[in-house]
């Protein structure tokens, strides 16, 4: 009795094991998914395709792009960041970004992906811009409600500062903002 007792134990103990490996495995699997995600709206970044990523943001995403400039502040739903990455594309048409790392955290429920770029492009005097930054992007069920954009502001201000002296006057216009 007391051997049998012992392999329900044992029997117990793997189920036990299988079910963490179970949970360990599928969230794995959603956070590659969530992964690949972010990975392609970068590339659609580059891409200037604005209106799919938009497809995966909830109608109040909250978008926070730091700085006192044309590209700084914060909008609140989705008709004004897609005016804010339309006008992304008209003042850094060039723009590539490259993603380095990508990190995600939780369950569909509450996802937070944080996602470390960098981006390079050609200036209208002929000198370069290199920036990098970190995304702090989070979702709730599939779709983006925050994004939190972080990088070295006072380049981006300098480089707006460059297309206004090329003829570029919307470098100098007040942020999108809701």
């Amino acid at each position: 009795m007391r051997q049998h007792q012992c392999r329900h134990l044992v029997r117990r103990t793997d189920h036990q094991q299988y079910g963490s490996f179970k949970v360990w495995t599928e969230a794995r699997m959603y956070h590659a998914i969530v992964k690949r995600i972010a990975l392609q709206n970068f590339l659609r970044v580059n891409q200037k395709d604005y209106a799919t990523i938009l497809k995966g943001c909830s109608p109040d995403v909250h978008h926070r792009f730091g700085g006192h400039h044309a590209l700084g502040g914060e909008r609140h739903d989705c008709d004004a960041l897609g005016r804010w990455f339309e006008r992304l594309g008209r003042l850094a048409p060039t723009l590539e970004l490259t993603v380095h790392d990508v990190w995600v955290k939780g369950w569909p429920w509450n996802t937070t992906v944080i996602v470390r770029w960098s981006g390079v492009q050609g200036l209208p005097d002929g000198s370069p811009y290199n920036n990098h930054g970190v995304h702090v992007i989070r979702m709730r069920w599939g779709k983006v409600f925050d994004i939190d954009a972080n990088e070295d502001s006072q380049l981006v201000a300098a480089s707006l500062q460059i297309w206004a002296a090329s003829g570029v006057n919307e470098a100098l216009a007040a942020p999108i903002l809701s």
